[in-house]
C-alpha cells in the first residue's frame, strides 16, 4: 500500500484525542522515536498495560509495532485530523483504505 503521508507534509494533530481503530496517530516509541502510524487494534503491552498496535501504511518501510510491540496509551500523543499542506485532506482521505 502506498503511504498516506509523505515527508514534509504539514499535519494538524489533536493532542489527547480519543483514538479509534483506523486513525492516524502520533506516537512515541520506547526509544524516543516520534512517528505517525495507523492505530489498528488494542493489545496489551509487555507490562500488561493497555496499548495500541500501530502499523505503517507502507509496510516495506519504517518501523512499527511488528518491530517494537504495542505502544502504551500514554505514548500515543494525538490523532491526525488533517493534512494542511501541500493540499488539505481530511476525514476519510486519512482513514485506512
Amino acid at each position: 500500500m502506498l503511504p498516506t503521508l509523505r515527508e514534509g507534509d504539514l499535519l494538524l494533530v489533536r493532542h489527547g484525542a480519543e483514538v479509534r481503530p483506523g486513525a492516524l496517530v502520533v506516537a512515541r516509541f520506547a526509544d524516543g522515536t516520534l512517528a505517525v502510524k495507523r492505530a489498528v487494534e488494542r493489545r496489551p503491552t509487555a507490562t500488561g498495560a493497555d496499548g495500541w498496535w500501530l502499523l505503517s501504511d507502507n509496510p516495506g518501510e519504517g518501523v512499527d509495532s511488528r518491530h517494537r510491540g504495542p505502544v502504551p496509551d500514554e505514548r500515543v500523543l494525538g490523532v491526525v485530523r488533517l493534512r494542511v499542506w501541500p493540499s488539505p485532506r481530511v476525514g476519510r482521505a486519512l482513514r485506512a483504505r
